[in-house]
């Protein structure tokens, strides 16, 4: 073999070599990790879903107590519905993610809602709005998201589930009203949904959770 053709040869083995074991490496640390990332995501979860319903007031694993949710006229994407008990009754569900139209991408919300109708709270999970102006849904930027905590169609009526401007009761961004008009819009859509559908989301059979949510 000419040696040109050997030190390539050699040199080409040699990569082999090492991309094989980093593959090897990469497949191992995942392997290694999978398990406390899939945890860490499920604590993740739980932590906001406590901020919409009290821990005390929930017994059943909402993993094993899950639905999905296909409703074009109510969102574009699936939604995943965990159903929260205790001692087997009904205490409330979590819609996550549900997507609300953004300025600019879509807006990801969990919304808890009580068994009643009210709203345990909305929270945003995820959002690319203008900074300094739509972000403020943020809960880390401001307190307007905490304002859906409580209310229900009947408080405020289904005629003032809107902005201020809109000639309702929430409070809109100056300079970005398009992204609060879309979330309450979108809170008041699930609420009604919730309203005519509650107890057959209660009914159905729970699916196997194959992915730990995201969030």
């Amino acid at each position: 073999m000419p040696e040109l053709n050997r030190n390539i040869f050699i040199s080409a083995a040699i990569l082999g070599i090492f991309g094989i074991l980093g593959a090897t490496l990469v497949s191992l640390t995942w392997t290694a990790t999978a398990d406390r990332i899939a945890r860490n995501q499920q604590e993740a979860f739980m932590r906001n879903v406590y901020k919409l319903i009290d821990r005390n007031e929930i017994d059943n694993d909402l993993f094993k107590d899950v639905i999905t949710l296909t409703n074009p006229a109510l969102a574009k994407t699936d939604i995943k519905v965990y159903r929260a008990r205790k001692a087997g009754q009904p205490v409330a569900v979590i819609f996550s993610p549900v997507q609300a139209p953004g300025y600019a991408s879509p807006i990801n919300l969990m919304i808890g809602v009580r068994q009643d109708g009210t709203l345990g709270g909305v929270r945003v999970l995820s959002h690319m709005e203008t900074p300094g102006l739509g972000d403020k849904i943020d809960e880390e930027k401001s307190d307007w998201i905490l304002s859906f905590t409580g209310k229900s169609l009947s408080n405020p009526p289904p005629d003032q589930w809107k902005v201020k401007k809109d000639g309702g009761v929430f409070d809109q961004f100056t300079g970005a009203t398009i992204t609060p008009r879309s979330v309450v819009a979108t809170v008041k859509k699930l609420l009604e949904y919730y309203s005519r559908n509650k107890e057959n989301l209660f009914r159905k059979p729970s699916e196997t959770l194959n992915e730990v949510p995201m969030h």
